[in-house]
């Protein structure tokens, strides 16, 4: 049973939305909510929406800044969306906090925007929403507060930001300042323009920076600001707002494939606090004129995702967003992230911009690719391989090219082979240090494991896909080589590893996480090992080569965004490498069906010759997995 929704929320309509009942009235809903939560928490001057929860390494001034300028930009597309037809009071609220925020001698003045700061976001933000509600806001306040914001805003002219997607808030901030006759500098704009051509890696994927660090920034920073920047020059951008949509559209394509039947997006990278934000880009699509999608397929896609939070208790019985995935969650955040952070999910309200007639909001609902058929997609710009399968809904992603954007670091909701839409990666301290969910490691003599950095691609196609990283033990500069590729088959991942290592080690693969609320059954025998939920959600891994009898189960509490409980199973060969290398190849599943795992064991084949696999399924067909990196 899922928790009761803390919202009330209109009646549902399954008629024009058989599959989520929800219109543009629950979206105004839940907005109104929201904003109305906040009311309680905003400084005397309204600038600063200090809300309860962690701060960050920021400050309370700073996250007093987020809290507003992420909560503006969802008022503003409320505000817009109806046509400034709503509470005077909203209105009246953030037109008080932009004139407090802005005035230096106010006792509750914003800080000022400095070279890399981190309000440089929020100034982005505001200057969004500020361009969303020109008649409504901008062009009604008084001269003097306009330039008070013009001043603040002007703080991002010739400064210099972080080298990601943080060049693009400079671009917005001063196309705005542009758009309203202020200082600002032209090279600016083009230069973070031109700086995020560097990161494009085709079929509408952007690396957030130098190196492979994709994941959903591409969605709800790289292509929002892009196309956000075109929207606010009124067509006036050189050219190159028909490439961002072009590469939209592309991107579209394969989009609605990370989503699962209940409405859940995947469950990896950074900032995943920002939960239905990952709506944004769909709406984007319809807004800009490019999306592939049909209406209905817009529409259910979105609506499923924040309606699966919404039965979750997000927002939570005070209405407001804390930080985690259901309910909070502090091990996955970043400590730049504070309690205003979540609210960058106002990006998922960009429908409301969109007229109650358009057809987003009028067509009848359409499935998601994973209610058609089972789905297999290859994704060669990021590395990945996405399979959902449609008698359980549930999605997988296979990671093989994302790596964390430190090279040092092997962030668990980065660096891990495999994803999905029902299971979180392990992110409790003490599990990060054990590292066994999703990883193939190397194991030290007392246990340590390597760590999966700086991951490099080798294939991408059909149902298969390669990559490699070079494992290291503590306290050696050694590096051996370990090599990947995984073959999807309905809800199985078979997993070859070529793995190098000094003789002696052990290696250890361990399978998806799962958590709930009470603790997960377990199984295991010779060769395999097996976790179940409650409520039947079952993660299995089955030795089909290398490995030796010994398996386990690591369980973890408070470790994992889906639940108290959780727990991972996991194969090893505890007698070591003689010759210091070996393949190994891995079953793995992950399902809401009944597992039999000594029967796949037994009726799934595996040959091993030189340097390749010659995997057997039951109905008989063969796939061949040649091993690439000696």
């Amino acid at each position: 049973m899922l928790p009761a929704p803390h919202l009330p929320l209109p009646p549902t309509d399954r008629v024009l939305s058989p599959f989520t009942g929800w219109t543009r009235e629950h979206w105004e809903v839940l907005a109104d909510r929201q904003l109305e939560a906040l009311f309680p928490y905003a400084t005397p001057g309204f600038a600063q929406y200090r809300l309860p929860g962690r701060g960050s390494a920021s400050g309370v001034v700073a996250d007093g800044l987020e809290g507003f300028a992420r909560s503006f930009l969802l008022a503003s597309f409320r505000i817009a969306g109806a046509g400034g037809a709503v509470d005077t009071h909203l209105t009246e609220r953030y037109v008080r906090g932009l004139t407090t925020g802005t005035d230096r001698h106010s006792g509750e003045p914003w800080p000022e925007l400095t070279d890399c700061s981190p309000q440089m976001a929020e100034a982005a933000a505001i200057a969004l929403g500020l361009h969303e509600t020109r008649p409504w806001i901008w062009e009604r306040l008084a001269p003097e507060v306009q330039e008070q914001i013009v001043d603040w805003l002007w703080g991002f002219v010739g400064r210099r930001t972080t080298d990601d997607h943080a060049r693009l808030c400079q671009v917005v901030a001063e196309q705005f300042l542009a758009s309203v006759g202020a200082p600002y500098r032209q090279e600016d704009i083009e230069a973070g323009l031109d700086r995020v051509e560097d990161w494009y890696a085709g079929d509408g994927w952007y690396s957030d920076g130098d190196g492979r660090t994709f994941d959903y920034h591409n969605a709800w920073s790289l292509h929002l600001y892009c196309l956000l920047w075109s929207r606010m020059t009124g067509g006036d951008d050189g050219g190159r707002g028909p490439v961002y949509r072009e590469r939209l559209a592309q991107f579209l394509a394969s989009y609605p494939r990370f989503f699962g039947a209940d409405g859940a997006p995947v469950h990896h990278g950074r900032s995943l606090t920002y939960r239905f934000a990952a709506t944004a880009p769909v709406w984007l699509g319809a807004l800009a004129g490019c999306t592939p999608l049909t209406p209905g397929l817009t529409r259910r896609l979105a609506s499923g995702a924040v309606r699966h939070f919404v039965e979750r208790g997000v927002p939570d019985e005070r209405g407001l967003l804390p930080l985690g995935w259901y309910g909070t969650f502090l091990p996955a955040t970043a400590a730049s992230s504070g309690p205003g952070s979540p609210y960058w999910a106002a990006t998922a309200f960009l429908g409301l911009l969109l007229p109650p007639d358009h057809p987003v909001w009028t067509a009848r609902e359409q499935r998601l690719p994973v209610e058609e058929s089972d789905q297999y997609t290859a994704l060669p710009a990021p590395g990945w391989l996405l399979h959902g399968t449609r008698h359980d809904g549930i999605v997988r992603l296979v990671n093989h090219g994302s790596s964390p954007r430190d090279p040092a670091d092997d962030d668990p909701l980065s660096s891990r082979l495999g994803y999905s839409t029902a299971t979180a990666p392990e992110t409790g301290t003490h599990a990060r240090e054990r590292n066994v969910d999703g990883h193939l490691a190397l194991l030290a003599p007392d246990g340590t494991p390597s760590r999966r950095r700086r991951i490099r691609p080798l294939r991408c196609s059909g149902r298969m896909a390669a990559s490699r990283y070079d494992a290291r033990l503590p306290g050696s500069d050694q590096e051996f080589p370990v090599e990947t590729t995984s073959v999807l088959r309905g809800p199985w991942e078979i997993r070859v590893h070529r793995v190098g290592a000094p003789a002696g080690a052990s290696v250890r693969e361990g399978g998806y996480a799962v958590a709930a609320r009470n603790r997960p059954s377990a199984e295991r025998g010779t060769g395999w090992a097996m976790v179940r939920t409650a409520h039947g959600l079952t993660s299995a891994v089955v030795a089909l080569h290398g490995w030796d009898a010994d398996t386990g189960i690591a369980r973890e509490v408070e470790a994992n965004a889906f639940g108290p409980h959780s727990a991972t199973p996991y194969l090893r060969c505890a007698a070591g490498l003689p010759s210091g290398s070996g393949v190994f190849v891995t079953l793995l599943a992950l399902t809401r069906d009944t597992v039999h795992p000594q029967a796949l064991r037994e009726s799934v084949r595996c040959a091993v010759e030189d340097d390749e696999v010659r995997i057997t399924f039951p109905e008989g067909d063969t796939v061949l997995v040649r091993l690439l990196a000696a």
